[in-house]
């Protein structure tokens, strides 16, 4: 039955889309494509989700590949019609092999195309592109502040950018465009006049940071933390975190803040790093933390000098990036007023802890991909805040590598010390193991298997009552099983 309905789905009119879909969602790029190509068992449920965004490119190359699923048609067409009349022995064979593997034909042709283009045309372009922006940013005269970790990167950016324009002309890569040819596009729209940079550094593969810091020059760093995430592209957790703090490496740990609050990264501090976390940073302690769902307050504390702040940010977690914001600030000379009123105007990233009404109730919305450690902490923030019933939503978490199974029991052990009363879980590979880690625990609430996500998302309005307090933590793309 199985194999059938994959039969089946490859030869629906929407295959074709389904193709293009498949490589937009994963930009263009043809080994993620092929991956999901090869895991795929049931081509009409790619889309299920979401739908093919019709840009330019993707309208060209739905055209192309409908004409050339045509043009294949037609030739087995010929060949059956030479057969039959006799023209052509062994046609009838041939076309209808032709016919038939179409669907086999252009999943793998369309990506042909874009591998000559990508390699022959586009990486030189970008090559010299990349060239030329290091000479832009090694020879800028502001400061450069480069931003790395397995998460929390592009929030602390926004952090940084928010409060220091406060006081200073800041500029910074956009959303989280974080890669080497974003890097070099930024450097084009510098004008050279900032006091400021910030570059958030992805990590998509061992070396890119060490590079992106060869590059950039940068003056300083942030080293965000280190958790399992993006382990389809690195061999072992250690081997991410050597390549994040390769940027530590490269400012000869000065100038370098890194997050001292998990685990996995304490192994790679040295003493001659800088640290911050929920107690303060660079001096400054931190203090009479309350946290809401409408933001954090606490004060931070230096000398005789004493700052009441208040952020829209939610959970105790975001007073560690909050304080070395304000340290930093104060180094660089902003008012006491100025980093007052900057801590103000921080906001929630788009689906980072961002909190909004539903029908009533509180939603959290922390689906931003996501990782054990903010696993960790929306898990706390759940607990911390009041609710007539709390309810605790995810699908679990990709990029896990060799990890899966043990973040996943561990990510059940967290949520059930949140204790929420009912626990969904999106139906997929990894929800038996949070199923073992709730289990473990001694999670008693009630824990509902959701088959159909998008369906639960669209109606959640129909879910939730007033008083309710719903945690939605992680996105699960289409590419993964």
């Amino acid at each position: 039955m199985k194999y059938a309905r994959y039969i089946w789905s490859m030869y629906r009119p929407a295959f074709a889309a389904t193709l293009v879909y498949m490589l937009q969602s994963t930009e263009y790029q043809v080994g993620p494509y092929v991956r999901w190509l090869h895991r795929t068992k049931d081509f009409s449920q790619v889309m299920h989700r979401r739908q093919l965004v019709p840009t330019k490119a993707a309208r060209l190359l739905l055209l192309a590949l409908r004409l050339g699923i045509i043009l294949q048609l037609a030739v087995g067409a010929v060949l059956i019609y030479l057969g039959v009349q006799g023209s052509l022995p062994g046609g009838v064979l041939f076309g209808i092999a032709i016919v038939l593997l179409y669907p086999y034909v252009w999943a793998y042709a369309v990506a042909i195309p874009l591998f000559i283009g990508r390699e022959f045309i586009a990486k030189p372009k970008e090559q010299a592109l990349i060239q030329q922006s290091e000479k832009n940013f090694s020879e800028h005269p502001g400061i450069r502040v480069a931003i790395a970790g397995s998460y929390g990167k592009t929030s602390m950016k926004e952090l940084l950018l928010t409060v220091l324009s406060q006081g200073k002309t800041v500029a910074a890569t956009p959303a989280n465009k974080n890669v080497a040819i974003s890097h070099a596009q930024f450097a084009r729209s510098l004008t050279g006049k900032e006091d400021i940079l910030l570059l958030e550094y992805g990590e998509g593969a061992p070396g890119d940071v060490a590079r992106f810091a060869q590059t950039t020059h940068p003056t300083h760093g942030v080293i965000t933390g280190v958790a399992p995430a993006h382990l389809d592209h690195y061999p072992t957790l250690e081997a991410a975190a050597k390549d994040i703090f390769s940027l530590a490496h490269y400012l000869g740990n000065h100038n370098v803040y890194v997050n001292s609050e998990f685990t996995d990264a304490k192994r790679f501090i040295t003493p001659d790093m800088t640290v911050y976390n929920r107690t303060g940073a660079l001096g400054w302690k931190a203090g009479d933390v309350s946290v809401s769902v409408e933001g954090t307050s606490f004060t931070l504390t230096k000398g005789k000098k004493s700052l009441v702040l208040k952020s829209g940010l939610l959970g105790r977690h975001q007073v560690g990036p909050l304080s070395l914001v304000v340290a930093l600030a104060n180094e660089l000379g902003l008012t006491d007023a100025q980093i007052v009123q900057g801590i103000a105007a921080t906001q929630p990233f788009e689906h980072r802890m961002q909190p909004y009404m539903l029908a009533g109730a509180w939603v959290i919305d922390d689906t931003y991909n996501g990782n054990i450690e903010g696993i960790r902490a929306g898990t706390a923030l759940l607990k911390e805040l009041n609710a007539t019933r709390k309810i605790y939503v995810t699908p679990g978490l990709v990029d896990q590598g060799a990890e899966t199974e043990r973040v996943h029991r561990h990510m059940g052990e967290l949520i059930a010390a949140a204790q929420p009363h009912k626990v969904v879980l999106m139906q997929n590979s990894t929800t038996p193991w949070i199923q073992q880690g709730l289990t473990q625990a001694g999670y008693a609430g009630e824990v509902v298997v959701e088959s159909d996500p998008l369906g639960f998302y669209t109606n959640l309005n129909e879910f939730v009552a007033v008083g309710d307090l719903i945690m939605l933590q992680n996105d699960w793309p289409d590419n993964y099983a």
